[in-house]
């Protein structure tokens, strides 16, 4: 059980991790303490705001709806990478979730799939909304993954937790799909190497060599995080469809190799990333590997070497 860090401890925290933040009104007291207890506390939630314009965005998460009144997060994270802090203590960002799941979150276990919504996530979850429509094609620019990341693990360095405890929304409550356009897998990953810890695979210690499937996963997802090829993922497994995976399901890990890819007419560096390692913000990371200025000058035909799925 843990309680809430303080209004100050969370930007503390926030900033020691290296991200911008900006303060957003009287945010410290803005909340929905009236509607409920705010705590003890789990773990870290993940969604997008369906919306465009940064300061939109951060003016929606504050203000909230007639029907959904705010704040609707904690903190803001938009598409430059900066931290909008709208409130602290209770805020509508979570919902109604499934037990199952929380019991997990605080196990820092896999996530079983969520079928019911009987329990209060306002309560135990802090809350980032990230600026993106939502449609799976608006992009996530490296420095707001960067932030979601950084975010994240200032709160689970706080509390000690470690990427087990950061969930997406999608994984809480029946019907929802957010974040969409990165996978939680991915996420927790790269949380999980900010911590100093290898990803978690549900038990066991030293190099993972099996995985358990989680709500929201892809054999893309699970081959970057682990530093293994889908390739490889489905010839040790045995899987006949790609595309098809089960809550539960055990999969058995490898390595994998870089591999190449020829640029063809139409390409962007966000949609071969899509496409070929299933998380488009990866984009920067093949910008990278391949000492490109300028992420929109690719040629047909031009080879790019691109990184662990």
């Amino acid at each position: 059980m843990s309680e809430p860090m303080s209004a100050s401890a969370l930007l503390k925290a926030l900033r020691d991790e290296g991200l911008t933040v900006i303060e957003v009104g009287d945010w410290r007291n803005h909340n929905r303490n009236h509607k409920g207890p705010w705590g003890p506390v789990h773990g870290v939630m993940i969604h997008h705001t369906v919306t465009k314009g940064s300061a939109r965005t951060v003016d929606i998460c504050r203000h909230g709806y007639a029907s959904l009144p705010g704040p609707l997060c904690h903190g803001v994270i938009t598409k430059d990478g900066k931290v909008h802090l709208v409130g602290y203590g209770r805020a509508n960002h979570a919902g109604s979730g499934d037990d199952d799941v929380l019991r997990a979150v605080i196990a820092e276990k896999p996530l079983p799939g969520d079928n019911e919504a009987n329990t209060d996530g306002n309560r135990h979850f802090y809350g980032f909304e990230c600026e993106n429509l939502g449609d799976g094609h608006d992009p996530w620019p490296a420095a707001q993954l960067e932030a979601i990341e950084r975010a994240a693990a200032a709160i689970c360095r706080h509390h000690g937790w470690d990427e087990g405890s950061v969930i997406g929304h999608l994984e809480w409550q029946p019907g929802k799909v957010d974040p969409r356009g990165f996978t939680m897998a991915s996420m927790r990953a790269r949380i999980s190497a900010r911590l100093g810890k290898k990803p978690s695979t549900g038990g066991g210690s030293g190099a993972a060599s099996t995985y358990t499937v989680r709500k929201g996963d892809t054999l893309w997802s699970i081959a970057r995080a682990y530093g293994v090829s889908v390739a490889a993922l489905v010839d040790v497994n045995g899987i006949k469809d790609p595309s098809k995976l089960s809550v539960g399901q055990k999969l058995k890990l490898t390595a994998s190799t870089v591999t190449t890819y020829t640029v063809k007419k139409g390409d962007t560096l966000w949609g071969i990333a899509h496409a070929r390692l299933g998380d488009g913000g990866r984009w920067g990371e093949i910008a990278k590997l391949n000492g490109l200025k300028d992420a929109n000058a690719l040629s047909v035909g031009q080879k790019l070497k691109l990184p662990k799925k």
